[in-house]
């Protein structure tokens, strides 16, 4: 079966706690009943054409999280389950001892290579990106893949309709040719407004460096074609065997596909969107989020109560 013949999936994943938010993002409402940002995300992407969702989460919470969001969206749609364990190594490697914070978001998503075997897409839980995005992700999943090189995409927010008012943010800030293809990204971990600009320091704030008005950020939100996972699998083992006894590496989305595109083995689309990103990074920003929410429902992007049984 080809990738035109699998419809994409969408992956979630749900596996981490927000240390900083101070809870678990997955279950906070923020729309007019009840709904959490999960649920206008599973919403769009129904919309776009996403049929089967499959969330990443750790054991432990999985009842909760059935109870909360999983056993509500089973009902409008195919849902999967695939957890997030320490011990999901490739063969040949164990966890080091006194090792508990998982391997990073691209470990995360190796957790489905035995649930997903087409085209899939992946975002975060807890953010909220938008209607577009889905539109484009989907889109780009159902368009033929040609030539051995893989084609990968992710969308592309506008850096200054991602930032919080609360506090620091980290964000991949990408370099684009002029084709629309990712040429780089690197990782800024810590990004604030000041005086109006979007701003990012390496040295906790002895030093600050402007960052270009309008450039374009990655906020996880990928699109992978059949076989991607394969690809991810070896980078997963070099990684372990650079990082394997640290009790903190994690195996990170955004390295994986910079690997596959160093290589040559792969490229990435940006496909840019003019969509407001929101987040809960803070427990201030839940009512910004609950404030936008409400004004697009408001607009009549989406009903009043999202799930109407």
């Amino acid at each position: 079966m080809n990738q035109t013949e699998q419809k994409p999936s969408l992956v979630i994943m749900a596996a981490g706690m927000g240390s900083r938010f101070g809870g678990l993002k997955q279950i906070t409402p923020v729309g007019p009943s009840g709904e959490m940002i999960i649920d206008y995300s599973i919403y769009d992407a129904l919309a776009a054409g996403f049929s089967r969702i499959v969330f990443v989460i750790k054991k432990e919470i999985e009842e909760m999280f059935r109870e909360h969001i999983g056993d509500r969206i089973a009902r409008h749609a195919d849902v999967a389950y695939v957890y997030q364990e320490l011990s999901a190594l490739p063969e040949g490697f164990t966890v080091p001892e006194g090792r508990v914070k998982p391997w990073g978001t691209g470990h995360a998503v190796l957790c489905c290579r035995e649930t997903v075997t087409g085209p899939f897409a992946v975002i975060n839980a807890d953010d909220y990106y938008g209607r577009d995005c889905f539109s484009l992700l989907y889109r780009f999943l159902t368009k033929p893949q040609e030539g051995d090189t893989l084609h990968l995409a992710m969308a592309g927010y506008v850096l200054e309709n991602t930032l919080t008012e609360n506090g620091y943010v980290s964000r991949g800030i990408c370099d684009v040719d002029e084709r629309g293809y990712l040429r780089g990204l690197v990782e800024r971990t810590h990004i604030e407004t000041r005086d109006g600009l979007a701003m990012y320091t390496e040295d906790d704030g002895a030093t600050w460096h402007a960052l270009p008005a309008g450039c374009r950020v990655s906020m996880n939100c990928w699109a992978f074609p059949a076989g991607t996972l394969e690809r991810f699998a070896s980078r997963f083992t070099d990684f372990l065997r650079a990082n394997g006894d640290s009790l903190k590496a994690e195996f990170y989305l955004p390295f994986a596909v910079d690997s596959l595109v160093e290589s040559g083995e792969a490229d990435v689309q940006v496909l840019e969107t003019r969509d407001r990103w929101y987040g809960m990074t803070y427990q201030e920003d839940r009512e910004k989020v609950i404030g936008a929410i409400h004004e697009l429902v408001k607009q009549g992007i989406y009903p009043e109560r999202l799930w109407a049984e």
